[in-house]
């Protein structure tokens, strides 16, 4: 009678020292934030960004380089009102170590130069997230919205790839060349490009976008700025005024994205902004900017 008794005693602590083993672990973490296949393991925090905050926006860019973007600063002869041209307006902000901007607008005798600047630092609040990783998620949303178009194939380029299918055994079913093999060539029709499916209308066969964009100068990604970067560029007009070009060059480094702006409208009616030299200049800037930050 008195085994009968013991018995249920044993059962009772084997239970609870069992569930003590698989409650927790001897460094006290739990099971609820343990990976799974791995018991007591904790999952590590995320990373924190490179960066831990901003620098002044509207004292990022020099006096020499403002000159080259707004050359109009030079003509003011008032040295007061110059110096205020040079010194920019800082855009409203509410946590300068999260996001900051700086405004520059100079009238010259050509045209009117528009440069805006803005940095934004991405902090994470999921653990699970690093900052990195939030920034990179939401840089990808801006280059969802500059809705850029795909990169266009040259004519050379696809004649050459052409001609090397050609060439191969496998380029036709009997191995020797089809028919129609030498339309592949430099000398073909747009319609002969990479994919096949271009037609002779379509955004890959014209030399220029419709805005008047040389080709090599269309909106696109950019490979050596950064971690990633994208330019844009749009030149639009507002009745009978003179068109207005906008050229934008955005990066990220780290979990900073900063965004430029750099817009010039000239004076004369009829006359476009030259897209090649603004979109240099604002690629300068931005390689500056990325060699500040140490990106």
């Amino acid at each position: 009678m008195q085994r009968k008794a013991y018995v249920p005693g044993v059962a009772a602590l084997l239970a609870a020292l069992l569930a003590g083993c698989t409650g927790g672990s001897d460094d006290g973490v739990t099971a609820d934030n343990s990976n799974p296949g791995q018991p007591g393991v904790a999952s590590e925090a995320a990373q924190p960004g490179k960066y831990r905050t901003l620098p002044e926006p509207c004292r990022a860019i020099g006096h020499k380089t403002l000159d080259t973007l707004l050359p109009g600063v030079r003509e003011i002869a008032d040295e007061l009102q110059r110096e205020k041209a040079y010194a920019g307006e800082p855009t409203l902000a509410y946590d300068t170590d999260r996001k900051v901007g700086c405004r520059w607008k100079v009238e010259s005798a050509d045209a009117t130069d528009h440069l805006f600047v803005d940095f934004e630092r991405v902090v994470s609040y999921d653990n699970s997230v690093s900052d990195d990783s939030q920034a990179e998620q939401l840089f990808a949303r801006q280059v969802e919205a500059a809705d850029l178009p795909e990169p266009v194939v040259s004519e050379s380029a696809s004649g050459s790839e052409s001609a090397s299918a050609s060439d191969s055994p496998s380029g036709s079913p009997s191995g020797t060349p089809s028919p129609g093999a030498s339309s592949t060539g430099p000398s073909a029709s747009p319609s002969a490009s990479a994919s096949g499916s271009a037609s002779p209308t379509g955004p890959s066969s014209s030399p220029s976008a419709s805005d008047g964009t040389p080709t090599d100068l269309q909106p696109r990604l950019l490979d050596d700025l950064g971690d990633e970067a994208f330019l844009d560029d749009e030149l639009s007009s507002s009745g009978s005024t003179a068109k207005r070009r906008t050229v934008t060059v955005a990066f990220r480094t780290s979990n900073v994205m900063v965004t430029i702006e750099y817009a010039e409208q000239p004076a004369t009616v009829g006359v476009e902004p030259d897209s090649k030299e603004l979109q240099d200049r604002a690629r300068k800037l931005a390689s500056q900017l990325a060699d500040s930050l140490g990106g």
